[in-house]
């Protein structure tokens, strides 16, 4: 599948196996009097290549569109989600 939104977290961690995860904000609806989100939904996804682990790093606090396959559960060398993203470009 495919998510949009804005690349809100992205980190390098774990103790035996070290995965990316990234945090997505999909939706977010801005009262006109205040300059803060009132809803938003967030998008939990893992990344298990490196390459694209650290270019996600560099795009934190930017528009992205995210590609993904979802599995049956997750696994620790393969990451914390169920969401294995591989591919993202920024959107302009």
């Amino acid at each position: 599948g495919n998510r949009s939104g804005l690349l809100q977290k992205a980190s390098h961690k774990g103790n035996v196996f070290k995965t990316y995860e990234g945090e997505l904000v999909l939706n977010s609806l801005l009262n006109s009097t205040t300059a803060g989100p009132l809803s938003t939904e967030k998008f939990f996804f893992s990344v298990d290549n490196k390459q694209l682990g650290e270019k996600m790093r560099e795009w934190e606090g930017k528009r992205v569109v995210v590609r993904y396959k979802e599995k049956k559960g997750s696994l620790p060398w393969r990451g914390d989600t169920r969401y294995i993203v591989d591919s993202i470009r920024v959107v302009e």
